[in-house]
């Protein structure tokens, strides 16, 4: 498994269930009995400053940020050789995996619709409160039994006011971070109009089979429309999503709007509790085996750090190799 000292105290490992770029993960129990998804972060990682502050921003964000549709986090370690992050279990894995396994099929649209909204809703809130995700992608979407789907990944995510590095995944990066600019709230934007496009239509907006042909692609290549090719979309969430994958970001759309649309199309009503607690973060203090208390005030905004997945700088990027 992994070296037993590395192991938080009251958490016991069951068996590991992913191995991403900064960390192993495990599912475990914690101290009061709950299955947790724990990430033990690679001895290199440790070493290395980049993968380090990528690992410790994932590590005060994840118990930073509270929302219904945001991974959440029980307790965690930023820093050290004791570093780790316990984070909800998903029992079906990301939604990336879950696709696969439906063999090309695509999501039924009630189904499509409740994931899309409940990302939309995670990534509004967010953006109410001055961050950018950076990375959103069916990757770092996961969807429990019940169908409802939460935001994870946070380790790019960063406060507009502070900035950071620049970071994306090709399939779903906005034009401007290929063009090498800053990232924004409608870079984010940008990301999930492209897996909306993806969930309703069964295929993505934008292929290549290199970095450079997703460039290309993306900077100067206009899908077929959403509303041809899936016609029992809703019209003002087709109309939406079309706006959303616009090259420039000015004519993109709020988060807020597509959450917002839908729920309409849902037939439902933003949630009192969400709209609550999209203004009220609370805050990384690590106490017993470094768990973050509930409902803290802010003191200020963790800085920024880089993602070690491929980025625009990238050019040895294989779009078909399986990431965890």
């Amino acid at each position: 498994m992994t070296d037993p000292e590395r192991i938080p105290s009251g958490y016991r490992l069951i068996r590991s269930i992913g191995r991403g770029n900064t960390s192993q993960v495990y599912l475990a129990t914690n101290q009061e009995g709950r299955e947790v998804a724990l990430k033990l972060p690679h001895p290199e990682t440790v070493k290395v400053h980049e993968s380090a502050e990528r690992f410790g921003n994932e590590v005060r964000l994840t118990l930073k940020f509270r929302h219904p549709h945001i991974v959440q986090g029980f307790g965690g370690t930023p820093f050290g050789q004791q570093a780790f992050l316990a984070i909800q279990y998903f029992p079906l894995g990301a939604l990336s995996e879950q696709l696969v396994l439906r063999q090309g099929r695509k999501l039924e649209l009630p189904e499509a619709l409740r994931i899309l909204a409940d990302i939309a809703g995670a990534l509004a809130y967010l953006h109410k409160n001055g961050a950018v995700h950076q990375d959103v992608k069916t990757q770092n979407v996961y969807v429990n039994p019940q169908g409802r789907a939460a935001l994870g990944d946070l380790g790019n995510t960063y406060f507009m006011a502070q900035g950071g590095k620049v970071s994306g995944s090709p399939y779903y990066m906005a034009p401007e971070i290929y063009h090498g600019e800053n990232s924004s709230s409608a870079s984010d934007v940008y990301s999930l109009a492209v897996m909306m496009y993806e969930l309703l239509t069964g295929q993505r907006p934008f292929s290549g089979g290199s970095y450079e042909e997703l460039m290309v692609a993306h900077l100067t290549r206009f899908p077929t429309p959403l509303s041809h090719l899936s016609p029992l979309v809703p019209r003002p969430v087709s109309r939406l999503v079309e706006q959303g994958i616009a090259k420039r970001p000015q004519d993109r759309p709020s988060a807020d709007s597509l959450y917002r649309a839908l729920l309409d199309a849902l037939g439902e009503k933003p949630d009192d509790e969400e709209e609550e607690e999209a203004h009220t973060p609370a805050t990384y203090q690590p106490g017993r085996h470094g768990t973050a208390p509930r409902g803290a005030t802010p003191p200020g905004s963790p800085p920024a750090t880089p993602s070690s997945e491929p980025t625009k700088s990238s050019r040895s990027w294989n779009p078909f190799k399986k990431k965890s």
